[in-house]
């Protein structure tokens, strides 16, 4: 909240922002209209805080070439809507209302039909008997719901659990521990003051952003990445700048560039079996990202809430660096329970007091129960068990979806060391989202390229969870699509 607050009060001594001559053209009430739709545009964006100061008459009038009388009918008209306020010998200033804050309005709607927040929601929201090739998990079959019921029914029995307090802000400490003996098998070495628990990964991202970024921030992503890292970061008003991918890691000469260009903040990444196109980064490519984060100062945040479904282990970004420019989370929504909700930070101990400061403001206290049966799941003997499995079935369904894409004409783009994720082209001249467009009638979600790319660089290319694959009318209608367009 106090950062809010000093960002709304940042505004108020800023030069308009993103402001953007409006030469004097047509009537005069267009030009009204105009100021009137900027105006409506950033408070709707979040440029403009609630109680952020308008820029004066006159300035105004200078930044968009206009008269002063048009302003004042701009303002007026903004006032009576109930949009700003008037206060007198101040000037005017954003309502103290502020509408929702639509993530659609703040970048131009390419494909509203087939954009990531669409993807989700489909995914989410739709009927069981939809196939879901484009969605982010396992299906439910194959999740320990047996042993969350055990779990669950063994939590209830316990006489000393607590099931009406506020939980402690750091997470529920066994956790913790646990956490922290994980984390030295792969390699990262942490105190126990270094882990916070969040409600997931993606809570771990937003928290991270809102200590980390103000707005205009510059954040460097893979182009593709997971598509939420778009919504997420746009939703801290971020500036967001994609680098190549590559079979192993980012393209280190653009990165390179980009870095000495642009200045950014931070590096947003997948290490390990990345989403959307299942490859890991290199040994080599992962030493010398260290090191254009120290020449250019920018800080890494590894996401690797895969790394249960890893074959065989590379060594992580958090591990070489020591966690001292690297911010490390991960989650078990994937490999346990989206349901019970639970995810974690492993960072420098004064970015996790920042964190638990964040968090007691926002939330008071921690969520208790999903950490306590989520625990109680990685040490009750049966984890390491059902990770195997989902491995074993993983690497199956793998070589089967390679195998049937390639028969009906699409080429994986690199061959992953596990998990759930394949990256395909489609032939030359063929648009995913038109194809994705075209599945949803018949009750199939694709996740096509360009929704997991900044600079829109993908359209040809779809990722496929090879979990989700098992129906052959995925292929038969890929085929007959491929077909048609050949004719």
């Amino acid at each position: 909240m106090l950062r809010i607050l000093l960002f709304g009060a940042m505004v108020a001594t800023l030069p308009w922002l993103g402001a953007r001559p409006v030469h004097a053209q047509g009537e005069e009430q267009t030009l009204v209209a105009r100021i009137m739709a900027g105006v409506e545009e950033r408070i709707a964006t979040r440029e403009l805080a609630a109680g952020a100061r308008l820029p004066s008459i006159r300035k105004m009038a200078e930044l968009h070439s206009v008269s002063n009388s048009t302003v004042v009918e701009a303002y007026d008209r903004l006032v009576a809507h109930g949009t700003i306020a008037a206060r007198r010998g101040s000037g005017f200033f954003v309502a103290g209302r502020t509408e929702p804050l639509n993530l659609a309005a703040v970048e131009p709607r390419v494909d509203r039909a087939i954009d990531p927040l669409w993807i989700m929601r489909q995914s989410l929201e739709t009927a069981t008997t939809t196939l879901k090739p484009g969605c982010g998990w396992l299906p439910e079959s194959w999740m320990p719901a047996d042993a969350v019921r055990r779990s669950l029914r063994a939590m209830a029995k316990l006489p000393d659990i607590d099931l009406v307090s506020y939980g402690q802000v750091m997470g529920f400490q066994p956790m913790r521990v646990q956490l922290q003996r994980r984390l030295g098998e792969r390699g990262i070495d942490t105190q126990i003051n270094q882990i916070m628990l969040t409600e997931s990964g993606s809570h771990a991202l937003d928290m991270l952003f809102r200590v980390l970024l103000v707005p205009g921030d510059v954040v460097l992503v893979d182009d593709p990445c997971y598509f939420n890292f778009h919504g997420v970061l746009r939703a801290h008003k971020a500036q967001v700048i994609g680098v190549p991918y590559t079979p192993h890691g980012p393209d280190l000469e653009v990165f390179d560039r980009l870095a000495a260009e642009h200045r950014p903040k931070l590096y947003v990444t997948n290490s390990a079996l990345h989403n959307p196109t299942g490859a890991s980064l290199s040994p080599a490519s992962a030493h010398r990202v260290l090191k254009l984060a120290a020449a250019h100062d920018f800080f890494i945040i590894e996401d690797d809430i895969y790394a249960d479904f890893e074959l065989d282990s590379l060594p992580r970004l958090a591990a070489l660096d020591g966690l001292e420019r690297v911010i490390y989370i991960g989650s078990f929504s994937k490999t346990l329970s989206a349901a019970a909700r639970c995810g974690y930070v492993a960072a420098r101990a004064d970015w996790i007091e920042a964190l638990f400061e964040l968090k007691l403001v926002t939330m008071f206290g921690g969520t208790t129960l999903a950490a306590e049966l989520l625990h109680r799941l990685l040490t009750n003997g049966g984890y390491r068990r059902h990770v195997d499995s989902v491995r074993v079935r993983l690497a199956g369904a793998m070589t089967e979806t390679t195998r049937r894409l390639k028969a009906v004409g699409l080429t994986p783009w690199t061959t992953p060391r596990g998990g759930m994720f394949l990256w395909a082209s489609l032939p030359e001249d063929m648009d995913s989202a038109s194809v994705s467009r075209q599945a949803l009638a018949e009750g199939i979600i694709f996740a096509p390229g360009n929704v997991f790319s900044v600079s829109q660089s993908a359209a040809r290319y779809m990722r496929f969870n090879v979990a989700q694959c098992n129906s052959p009318r995925i292929f038969e209608f890929l085929r007959e699509r491929i077909r048609d367009a050949s004719k």
